[in-house]
This record gives C-alpha cells, sequence and structure tokens, in this order.
C-alpha cells in the first residue's frame, strides 16, 4: 500500500514537473510559429525594407545642385547622356501640381547593351533612369532600379561583372550628391 502510495506521488510529481515544463515552454514554441504565420499572411510588399528593385539615396544639395553634379559627373566619365526631363514641368503643363521630379537617362552603351544581348526584354530597363525627386520634408531623393533586381527580372545570369559595374557606376554618380 505504501508502495502504491509512493508510486502515486511520485506520478503526480511528474506529471506537475511536466505541466510546469509544457507552461515554461509554450510561449516559446508559440512565438516563432505566431511570427511564422504573421509572415505567410502579409504580403512582401508591406514588409518594411522589402526588395522592390527600388534604390534610394537622401542628396545633402537642392534638387537643382543635385541635376548639375549628376549631369557633370555622367559627363566626366565620358557616359552618353540622353536626356533630362523634368516631370513636374510635364504635370503643370497638364494642370497637375507634382513636387519636384526630374528624370536622367545616361548609360555607356558597351556596358548597357551587353544585358539587352543577353535577353532583349532587358531593353526596359536600359539605359539607366535616375530619378531626382523631392519629398514632402524637401528632401531630395536619387532613385533607380537596382541592378540586382533587373538582372532578376530578366533572368540574367550570365552577366554578373556587367551588373557588378553598371551598380559600381551609378553608386559613383550619386555618391556625388551626397554631400555638401
Amino acid at each position: 500500500m505504501l508502495r502504491e502510495a509512493m508510486l502515486a506521488a511520485g506520478a503526480n510529481e511528474q506529471e506537475t514537473t511536466m505541466t510546469r515544463l509544457l507552461a515554461d515552454r509554450f510561449p516559446n514554441l508559440c512565438v516563432p510559429l505566431i511570427v511564422i504565420l504573421l509572415l505567410i499572411a502579409v504580403p512582401p510588399s508591406a514588409w518594411a525594407g522589402s526588395n522592390d528593385g527600388i534604390v534610394r539615396v537622401k542628396s545633402a544639395v537642392s534638387m537643382s545642385e543635385a541635376i548639375t553634379r549628376i549631369k557633370a559627373d555622367i559627363a566626366n566619365k565620358g557616359i552618353k547622356f540622353f536626356t533630362e526631363i523634368d516631370q513636374s514641368k510635364l504635370a503643370a503643363d497638364a494642370g497637375i501640381k507634382l513636387r519636384p521630379s526630374t528624370l536622367l537617362v545616361f548609360g555607356n552603351p558597351p556596358l548597357g547593351t551587353q544585358f539587352i544581348t543577353s535577353n532583349p526584354n532587358a531593353g526596359l530597363d536600359w539605359p539607366v533612369r535616375l530619378l531626382l525627386t523631392q519629398d514632402d520634408n524637401g528632401d531630395v531623393w536619387a532613385v533607380w532600379t537596382d541592378f540586382e533586381w533587373i538582372a532578376k527580372r530578366h533572368n540574367i545570369g550570365d552577366r554578373a561583372a556587367q551588373f557588378k559595374m553598371a551598380t559600381t557606376v551609378v553608386g559613383s554618380i550619386t555618391s556625388t550628391i551626397t554631400t555638401k
């Protein structure tokens, strides 16, 4: 009888210990599960820092100074400048108010056309388009499409060195506006 009571007490103690362990670990097990479910339920476009293929660099200078510096650096590098489109002027001509927004189109045909030879659809993203825009706070931003994203978009896997070069060049060009 004593032995049965001891066994029952031991079983109760084991049950209590097991219950405590589960109670202690339950939150640790549920939190990751909840996070995973949220990640699945929330669309990637809503994630902060999601890879939407857009690169943004904040300018330390005014819009007009940023345009001047970038165009000068493009010329100094021997890169072909195609056009400057003042989107805010186009909007004003249409009776629409738009914050300052200017699109600069430029490229290096010996480099850029290599992407198009790999996939003709890459012509949608070449030559390079760099947007200078001013936000509601008056901050000026240089914005362009990430070249790695372009490579993925067009399924180009045979031009890694060229995409890296394009990234380096545009990074260098936009670095001209990050300091006063």
